[in-house]
């Protein structure tokens, strides 16, 4: 399969978050990609403004993200504030290329100096099948969790898609952590990150596709651009075949790591 991530400007305003969103899955389609990932509250930017409505999953700027994925025929993950009868989540949905909503994420781990406002979602591994892939979903922080990451090998994950919206100065998530994930879990990762100021924060881009066999693309200057990568289940199974991490395992020596 291939997947296009958008590293976006990060800029106030829904209306103008859709009016972007078309003219970039155009761009997606026409390069072929049958995927495409936006980053971290690609809705109404990062971090939360106040003047920014939440939405219950499938509202309007999401029936809106649905008709574009309809219109350009590629599926679309993308992230918004999520109001629900739990509280306000830091929320992600994958829609397909017919438009209909595939599954839905909520943040589990919370970078608490940026994220007062949400409450935490209670969600493990969340993952749907997109044509013969398996793809899965965390946001941002969660990435950072190793026990995170190895679940969704676990789970059959084989596209990890993590929307982020990554800060200056920890640029070494992009650059260190998502590669040694998408290597000691064997899978792809798909980090899609903004660039530029807003609301006080500076984004460090750095956009990355990680191979499970220390393949990777990544968007080096801090631009908008649409990233292509090719996920290829065939190297998935060669690196596991070649570095037995996941049957290698002895779980029964890692309690402490849940139990506490």
């Amino acid at each position: 399969m291939r997947i296009a991530c958008w590293q976006a400007a990060c800029m106030p305003g829904v209306d103008r978050f859709l009016e972007r969103l078309g003219a970039v899955a155009a761009r997606a389609a026409a390069g072929g990609a049958e995927l495409l990932v936006t980053p971290e509250m690609s809705v109404g930017g990062y971090p939360l403004r106040r003047d920014v409505l939440a939405e219950v999953a499938g509202g309007a700027a999401g029936a809106a993200v649905a008709r574009i994925a309809r219109e350009h025929g590629l599926a679309i993950v993308y992230g918004w504030p999520e109001t629900a009868s739990t509280g306000l989540h830091n929320s992600v949905r994958l829609i397909d290329r017919t438009g209909e909503a595939l599954v839905s994420y909520r943040k589990a781990h919370l970078y608490r100096p940026a994220e007062p406002q949400f409450v935490p979602g209670s969600d493990g591994v969340v993952q749907a099948t997109l044509g013969e892939l398996r793809v899965g979903l965390l946001i941002c922080y969660d990435v950072e969790f190793p026990e995170m990451v190895r679940a969704h090998a676990l789970a059959g994950t084989e596209l990890l898609v993590v929307p982020t919206a990554l800060m200056t100065p920890w640029e070494f998530v992009a650059r260190v952590l998502v590669p040694a994930r998408a290597f000691e879990s064997q899978l792809y990762v798909a980090y899609t990150n903004w660039i530029g100021r807003n609301e006080g924060v500076r984004f460090c881009g750095l956009t990355t596709v990680a191979a499970p066999d220390t393949g990777l693309v990544r968007v080096e200057e801090p631009r908008e651009e649409l990233l292509f990568a090719e996920i290829d289940p065939k190297v998935i199974a060669a690196a596991r075949a070649a570095t037995t991490y996941l049957a290698d395992r002895r779980p029964e020596l890692y309690g402490p790591v849940t139990e506490r």
